[in-house]
């Protein structure tokens, strides 16, 4: 149950005859009275005697008392929705949640014959709206601070008590929804999606590709986004604001939304912390030298573990960027099915980009950069979108539960609603090459060597990996891999030790993804593989030092140094 709290400065008049009338869709099938301040105030929906002019009087008559000492926001409106998948209420329950919500928000308290006058109509089976008069009866203003979270806690109070589905509590931090009015239009123009959502993610996309503000404009008006810039008398930019083409007001003028209005990561300032994090110098130099895939994927292998140490800053960095990389994706593949799946993950995951906590983007700035190459070197044997999906699916995993630890239950269920696209993608992506490695399975005597080393590096998960479907796959791999010079024993143990596999519904697959990354780095030479040899011969043999049997006389305090933040 949603409740959205809004306030004018108008008399109620407007607000009553709206409410009242066939809407602008024609949505009002039905109009009435379910409660009011005092029970029997007038209803026009039932009574054609009665005029919604009379039931706006009635509300308007303690403003009018006031008169220019009547406060400059005169009406509170609230309209109440349940889920599309609620069950059917009642008016009498409409009723009592009117009421559960002027109470807690302090419009009327209960019990009090001097709160402000409110009423609540009904004309749909799913909401209602709550239309009040911000001045007491006895001519005093209400006391409703914070009356929008109050809105909000009550809600998931009478969720509970109706048996309605629960809704999870936010942090603040989550992109204003689109307004009743914006969907009614939306649905009028033939839109399945309203223009502020169509625009924020359109907005994303360009902020993720791009690596200045220069590039940043360039890639909205290659969207086809009209773009206004505010400049300071300077002439730097202060900020932006967007419009779809085609979409005007009723002058015919263009419907503008600004950046920060869209979400508060894509105001101008926000945009440009993230872009001050991308290191040019190593996307023009190092970067084209390297697969772009996998450094992404190798950064994003990496998240776990971060989200797993206490720096908060860091992981949510890490969260953004992997939002980011999850914006660019959809423009990576034109077929149909994944790319549907790859924009549904985007679209969910922005959500679990965002919290109260500050993010320290310098910290992801590997996988930043990475990214934004991801656009310009596509993945010439389709194992690079799988490879990266795959790494992408334990990331996930590992950011629903850093979520969970932090109390962010909307970040936490939109990760987990993330990873079933995610997870779904995958499939579609490693389908091909995953096949590809299966027909080129080395002879049997290769395969059981392989088993060997497999059982002394993962002990754990050895079983579940020789007995997987993927493990023909992974032992093709490793025979591409020695067949380059590298160690296959030695290349396991370096695969097992990046990250856990506990959290893997494939051990096998994952283990294949890391091999073939890790394959492509050159094998080392034979001089240098001697040395490494003599090293751990020199490091076993070396004798150990020998520990005193009793403590010195006088120990010398231990002293703690903290790492400053």
């Amino acid at each position: 149950m949603i409740p959205k709290i809004l306030t004018g400065k108008t008399s109620s008049t407007g607000l009553i005859r709206y409410l009242f009338g066939p809407g602008r869709a024609n949505e009002h099938t039905d109009p009435h009275l379910v409660a009011s301040w005092n029970g029997f105030a007038p209803d026009p929906g039932l009574n054609a005697q009665h005029t919604t002019t009379q039931l706006a009087r009635q509300l308007d008559q303690p403003v009018k008392v006031l008169g220019d000492r009547a406060p400059a926001d005169k009406v509170w409106h609230c309209p109440v929705r349940a889920d599309a998948g609620d069950r059917y209420l009642t008016d009498a329950e409409w009723a009592e949640v009117a009421r559960r919500i002027v109470h807690a928000t302090g419009i009327a308290p209960a019990g009090d014959p001097e709160a402000c006058r409110w009423v609540a109509v009904r004309h749909a089976d799913d909401h209602i709206h709550i239309a009040a008069t911000l001045v007491r009866q006895d001519g005093k203003r209400p006391t409703r601070d914070f009356d929008r979270k109050k809105a909000q806690a009550e809600a998931r109070r009478i969720e509970i008590d109706y048996g309605l589905r629960r809704l999870n509590p936010g942090d603040g931090s989550a992109a204003k929804r689109p307004t009743s009015k914006e969907h009614f239009k939306a649905r009028r123009i033939g839109q399945a999606h309203t223009s502020r959502e169509l625009l924020r993610t359109r907005v994303r996309q360009a902020a993720a590709a791009a690596r200045s503000e220069t590039e940043f404009f360039a890639a909205l008006e290659g969207m086809g986004i009209e773009a206004q810039i505010r400049y300071a008398p300077s002439g730097d930019a202060l900020g932006y604001k967007v419009a779809l083409p085609g979409d005007t007001n009723k002058t015919g003028e263009p419907v503008f939304f600004s950046g920060s209005t869209l979400a508060a990561d894509l105001s101008l300032p926000r945009i440009r912390e993230r872009q001050t994090a991308t290191d040019t110098t190593a996307v023009q130099g190092h970067a084209r030298r390297t697969d772009p895939w996998h450094q992404a994927t190798a950064s994003i292998d990496r998240i776990p573990a971060t989200l797993a140490s206490d720096e908060a800053p860091a992981a949510q960095a890490h969260l953004a960027a992997l939002g980011e990389t999850l914006d660019l994706l959809p423009a990576i593949t034109n077929r149909g099915t994944l790319r549907s799946e790859l924009q549904q993950a985007a679209h969910g995951f922005e959500r679990a980009t965002r919290s109260r906590i500050r993010a320290d983007h310098q910290r992801a700035r590997a996988l930043r950069n990475a990214a934004k190459e991801l656009l310009h070197t596509p993945s010439g044997d389709a194992s690079g979108l799988a490879m990266l999906l795959n790494a992408t699916v334990l990331a996930l995993i590992a950011a629903s539960r850093w979520h969970a630890a932090h109390r962010h239950t909307q970040q936490e269920a939109a990760a987990r609603q993330t990873l079933q696209h995610v997870q779904a993608a995958y499939q579609q992506a490693a389908a091909h090459p995953l096949a590809e490695l299966r027909r080129r399975t080395p002879p049997q005597d290769t395969a059981r060597r392989y088993a060997h080393h497999i059982r002394q590096t993962t002990p754990d998960h050895a079983e579940h990996v020789l007995t997987d479907p993927a493990w023909n796959a992974l032992t093709a791999v490793l025979a591409d891999a020695e067949q380059a010079g590298h160690n296959p024993a030695e290349l396991l143990q370096h695969a097992a030790r990046q990250r856990t596999l506990d959290d893997a519904h494939s051990p096998a697959e994952v283990l294949t993804w890391r091999l073939q990354r890790l394959s492509q780095r050159p094998a080392p030479s034979p001089r240098a593989q001697a040395a490494r040899v003599r090293s751990t011969r020199a490091t076993t043999a070396a004798p150990q030092p020998v520990r005193p049997t009793a403590a010195p006389q006088h120990p010398v305090p231990t002293v703690t140094h903290r790492r400053r933040r």
